[in-house]
């Protein structure tokens, strides 16, 4: 929704193409005067609608729908301008992950390991710009896979105004989280706070109470519901703002993942310190003071959550840290003009852009010559099902 806001306001007619079913949470994008198409997979279709439409931008959302529909623009509009939205460097994920589920640490070398690192670096190559959402992420691919700067353009979430007066500290209660449950860093982080964390905030705070929101919550989630230790599963969220803005406290005890986290930049939106892990909070507040603490150790995370949600001054300093985190590193204003300005370079200088990538145009030649033709025979083969 952001990136549509800033497409729009330069000017730009927006449509919204996806081959993902609707459902019953699904913004009503006719309401923000984008029009909505629903597209195939492995299907010439494609071809057809995007050479009518010939847009001057097409935004991938994620490696995966530029694999499936990248060579197709490449091929039928030659001259827009391809733009990979990263949204956070999946094989750094997976690969903390797998680290994490073979107990031990992780390697930065383990990223040449991953399978999904070969199809997301190819994606970025092809594709004239990637958005990152995370500086160390852009470090990464500098430094690990050899990306020129030039494809890499720094776009975090971004807010467009904050409230200067939430609720106040006496009117807040509860310690809350909220985070989707298919995303697996955020099951693992609620595993993590209610086998090792919680115990020890109890112990701590005989009475407190910590409310577990997130869409998609299966059996196995509801199952660590329990109301005599005060940790509350409650389900899907109707509203995150409410719910984050009631919160005295958001905890987000993560330890693998990546990107930068939805939930604690609403945490600071919404005047809610929190307790996060490095891994939560990198690449989050460069050198600003973190908006409550910021701790791997499990005891450690529990005192400090504990002295955040007792301590009134301390709460408040760490509410006006976030403040200051978004002040200097969030608003839109921030960016709006730059990005602007790099877009309209890349659509005047399309053609020397790319001829200084020639790796991604060499990619781009070999996917044309076989995800094309491996696309046609799938086509082919459903067409005979």
């Amino acid at each position: 929704m952001q990136l549509i806001a800033l497409f729009q306001n330069q000017g730009f007619a927006i449509t919204f193409a996806s081959p993902a079913l609707d459902s019953d949470f699904m913004v009503n994008l006719a309401d923000y005067d984008v029009d909505k198409v629903s597209i195939a997979l492995n299907d010439s279709s494609f071809d057809s609608y995007i050479k009518e439409l010939q847009p001057n931008v097409v935004v991938f959302d994620r490696f995966m729908i530029e694999e499936q529909f990248g060579w197709r623009v490449a091929e039928h509009c030659p001259n827009a301008v391809r733009i990979l939205d990263t949204e956070d460097l999946h094989c750094l994920r997976l690969a903390r992950q797998n680290a994490f589920k073979a107990n031990r640490n992780f390697d930065i070398s383990d990223l040449r390991k991953e399978d999904v690192a070969k199809r997301e670096i190819a994606s970025i190559l092809r594709s004239d710009v990637a958005l990152m959402v995370s500086e160390y992420e852009m470090e990464v691919l500098q430094s690990v896979f050899n990306i020129d700067p030039s494809l890499l353009y720094y776009l975090p979430l971004l807010v467009t105004t904050f409230d200067p007066n939430p609720l106040p500290y006496i009117q807040r209660q509860h310690f809350v989280f909220i985070g989707n449950f298919l995303h697996e860093p955020n099951w693992n982080a609620v595993q993590y706070l209610k086998e090792t964390i919680w115990p020890i905030i109890r112990k701590q705070f005989p009475t407190a109470v910590v409310e577990i929101y997130g869409a998609y919550p299966s059996q196995k989630v509801f199952q660590l519901h329990n109301e005599k230790e005060g940790f509350l599963i409650k389900g899907r969220a109707e509203s995150a703002k409410e719910i984050i803005s009631n919160a005295r406290v958001l905890l987000a005890p993560i330890r693998f993942g990546a990107g930068i986290k939805g939930k604690l930049l609403e945490a600071m939106e919404y005047g809610t310190p929190s307790v996060t892990t490095s891994i939560g909070a990198e690449s989050m507040h460069a050198d600003l003071n973190w908006n409550g603490s910021i701790e791997d150790d499990s005891q450690e995370f529990a005192a400090a959550a504990v002295q955040l949600y007792q301590d009134e001054i301390v709460w408040q300093h760490s509410q006006q840290n976030g403040f200051s985190i978004i002040k200097q590193r969030y608003l839109t204003a921030l960016f709006e003009d730059q990005f602007e300005t790099t877009l309209t370079y890349l659509q005047s200088n399309l053609e020397k852009h790319r001829n200084h990538n020639f790796i991604g145009q060499m990619l781009m030649h070999h996917t044309l010559q076989s995800t094309k033709y491996l696309s046609r025979w799938i086509e082919e083969k459903n067409r005979k099902m």
